[in-house]
């Protein structure tokens, strides 16, 4: 019994330790100093609105299991407040939530407030209201800009000073970022940058959250914020202030994919030497992005063209599932370093060069002395002498002897399990013949036919201008008159249209005529050119524009263009070849918004709809609608729902959006390489790419908290044309498992739970 109460008393303890007194948070050149203890602090990123509320005490837990001590997230402006000074934190939007879940499992947080995101976020974070605002310029010396940024971060400061979350409060989240990467983009914007950077220091400064501000890739960034590193490797960064502990925001785990693109792989081994070598270098923090990826989420994916998965070949995968072996091996590094925290906060350090690729770190304090073996050869392997004793370096690989004697990890040296992911069917019932399947045609004659809008003006708009964001479609419709002796009516004629790169479908007097979309890689404006046959009188052009998500980086990349682009014309070429030109780019243009689905809720079971048709099912077919019901798989393994077939569209279980689809897309056979992924080297996006001249997403997930124990409603918006029935729901599950022994050393075996200990024969 006294024992129960012991660990039930350790247990409470546990639970309130950051609802107690306030926490000092300060920093010297070394480290993060918390209540007089200098630290090194571990984090990983985990965005909430990128998985569910349901998902984050598990995720959370995973990545305490996994030896953090910190989770980061950016906030997202544009989905907390969608429409000016109406705010949005419910369901996975609850940033109070999930930080407070954060807190529940005894880990710090970081808070990114920005509140200019990127992460590959519809249009990096910015609200389209903002961007319409009359004088706006963002991110620079601009004060409209400057009051709404100020609003909506003292909005996030204040929600979270009432919780009394900031350290400061006796709460957990040690550190705060204000503005993002602006070093990387900030000389195109002149004296004023320098201007709005050092109001944004100011501005975050006189919010006395008692903690330290940061930002990122921000050389010399303004006192008293510290600047931090963001990169696949950031060993040799240095920050400019002699004061400020070296930290590193953003280590990449992967890559992120766009529509055409490969599957990116970072190897466990580079990620891990990547980490060692930061910390053999004097770094003090470092987080991973991302340690879960999750899922874009109805239209939250930006860039353009970024797929719906966010997986990011993360520790933890999209669906929450340990990415074995990264997570392990990640894992037994983060236990050695912690147990050399002192010694690296601490001790004097000396480097010694052992031979030409190899160098020895020593940390020493007068109680231990801790130890880094480097090999950074790419491709020669060393047996050195260190202290007497003979240690096997492989290439690109480091070494850390906690008591400089005996080797506790090697990057390279991988004895955390690997398994492989495999999709199971759902044993629920016989899919995919047993879903049963209705239709409706999306409304499209009042668009393409009558030309109806619920705006006119007389030029051609920016999408961002006209749709506000409020939808990813767009209609552009315009008439041309001709008589009968027009010269239109004699010859082959040409509908010529320039587009900003995103999707386009045209029509001419109620007929389709084609449609076309930029390529993987070439995300940039093209023209579009279709021969069309013109009648005497009225002749109704309808354009159909699609965005895929709106941009998220670089200089000033709020002022690109989306949608249809001046100019759109009618080309002529006569018996004689030639050329008449007809620009209808001051036409009087018509103007609307959205789908009528869409608007309608077709995809909302608990709305009442037009009439689906259960029979003659038609496949191949644009702009159509499809409807069926399942039983939820068995179990509570991750469920996804496999598209194969389908063309590109959006989905919905539910009612709630499993974002866009577009398992047609297929990734470039050009970008793998042949030869097998080598861990040695640098890496990069282009590098250990797999699944080329595949779908650049197949299966889209589904969360368990999306689905119910009775029925469950699938909606389907076909937007090129498809086929659904070889559409199923399945389950993520572990399939094969395997693991490296080395003599002497431990493995971890596991089923995608917490690691057991099995001793290496």
């Amino acid at each position: 019994m006294k024992i129960f109460n012991f660990l039930f008393s350790v247990f409470i303890f546990s639970s309130v330790i950051f609802h107690a007194n306030a926490h000092n948070v300060t920093h010297d050149s070394r480290s993060i100093i918390i209540d007089g203890n200098h630290r090194i602090i571990l984090s990983g990123s985990i965005h909430y609105p990128r998985s569910t509320a349901q998902m984050w005490p598990d995720l959370i837990r995973k990545a305490k299991e996994g030896g953090l001590d910190a989770v980061e997230t950016y906030v997202f402006w544009n989905a907390h407040e969608p429409v000016r000074r109406q705010y949005d934190f419910s369901g996975n939007l609850d940033l109070v939530r999930f930080l407070k879940t954060i807190r529940d499992e005894g880990l710090y947080a970081i808070l990114r407030i920005g509140p200019y995101a990127c992460a590959e976020w519809n249009y990096g974070g910015f609200p389209m209201w903002l961007h319409n605002m009359p004088g706006v310029s963002f991110r620079t010396k601009n004060d409209v800009f400057m009051n709404e940024m100020k609003n909506f971060t003292s909005l996030i400061v204040d929600m979270v000073k009432r919780e009394r979350l900031f350290a400061s409060q006796g709460g957990h989240i040690i550190l705060a970022q204000i503005e993002n990467e602006y070093g990387n983009v900030m000389k195109p914007y002149g004296e004023d940058g320098k201007s709005y950077i050092n109001w944004c220091a100011q501005m975050a400064d006189s919010l006395d959250i008692g903690v330290p501000w940061i930002m990122c890739q921000q050389a010399g960034a303004p006192k008293p914020m510290l600047e931090t590193c963001n990169g696949w490797y950031c060993d040799q960064y240095k920050p400019k202030d002699p004061n400020t502990p070296k930290m590193w925001t953003e280590n990449w785990t992967g890559w992120f994919k766009s529509w055409g693109s490969a599957d990116p792989l970072r190897t466990a081994e580079d990620l891990a030497y990547s980490v060692a070598r930061f910390f053999q270098k004097g770094g003090t923090l470092q987080n991973y992005y991302m340690y879960h990826g999750g899922t874009n989420f109805g239209r939250t994916s930006g860039g353009p063209y970024m797929t719906t998965t966010y997986d990011y070949n993360a520790p933890l995968d999209e669906y929450g599932n340990l990415n074995q072996p990264k997570w392990g091996h990640l894992k037994q590094l983060h236990d050695v370093l912690h147990s050399i925290e002192y010694t690296l906060t601490h001790g004097d350090v000396e480097t010694q060069k052992i031979d030409n690729s190899v160098t020895a770190t020593i940390y020493q304090t007068n109680d231990k002395s801790s130890c880094f073996l480097s090999n950074t050869n790419t491709t020669t392997d060393a047996t050195v002498n260190f202290g007497g004793i003979n240690y096997f370096i492989p290439a690109w690989s480091i070494s850390i002897l906690p008591d400089c004697r005996e080797e506790a990890y090697n990057t390279a040296k991988v004895y955390a399990q690997t398994w492989m992911m495999v999709k199971k069917s759902n044993k629920a019932e016989d899919e995919p013949s047993c879903l049963k399947w209705a239709w409706r045609p999306e409304l499209i004659e009042s668009a393409s036919v009558q030309g109806k809008g619920d705006v006119s003006v007389n030029k051609i708009v920016d999408q961002k201008d006209m749709a506000n964001d409020a939808s990813d479609y767009l209609w552009y419709m315009t008439s041309v008159e001709l008589t009968k002796d027009d010269l239109m009516l004699n010859g082959t004629v040409t509908l010529r249209v320039a587009d900003t790169g995103h999707v386009l479908h045209a029509f001419v007097n109620g007929k389709y005529i084609g449609s076309q979309w930029a390529k993987y890689g070439n995300h940039v404006a093209y023209v579009f050119e279709k021969s069309i046959k013109l009648l005497p009188g009225k002749n109704l052009i309808s354009l159909l524009s699609v965005t895929v998500g709106f941009k998220n980086y670089e200089a000033m990349f709020d002022l690109v263009g989306a949608g249809i682009a001046s100019p759109v014309e009618l080309v002529l070429k006569n018996a004689g070849n030639e050329t008449i030109v007809k620009d209808l780019s001051s036409n009087k243009w018509a103007y609307k918004t959205g789908l009528d689905g869409i608007s309608n809720k077709y995809f909302d079971p608990s709305k009442s709809s037009p009439k689906w048709v259960s029979d003659q099912v038609p496949i191949n077919r644009n702009f159509t609608w499809y409807k069926t019901t399942f039983k939820a798989p068995l179990g509570n393994k991750p469920v996804v729902v496999d598209l194969l077939g389908l063309g590109k569209g959006m989905a919905w279980v539910n009612g709630h959006s499993l974002g866009r689809y577009w398992p047609s897309y297929i990734a470039d056979k050009q970008l793998c390489k042949t030869k097998a992924c080598d861990y040695r080297g640098r890496y990069s996006d282009k590098k250990c790419l797999s699944k080329c001249g595949e779908p650049t997403q197949r299966w889209y997930h589904v969360p368990r908290s999306f689905l119910n124990d009775g029925e469950n409603t699938l909606v389907l918006f076909e937007e090129f044309g498809g086929n659904p029935s070889s559409v199923q729901f399945q389950t993520v599950e572990v399939g094969s498992v395997c693991v490296n022994a080395y003599q002497g050393k431990v493995v971890q075996l596991s089923c995608n739970q917490p690691p057991r200990p099995a001793y290496a024969l």
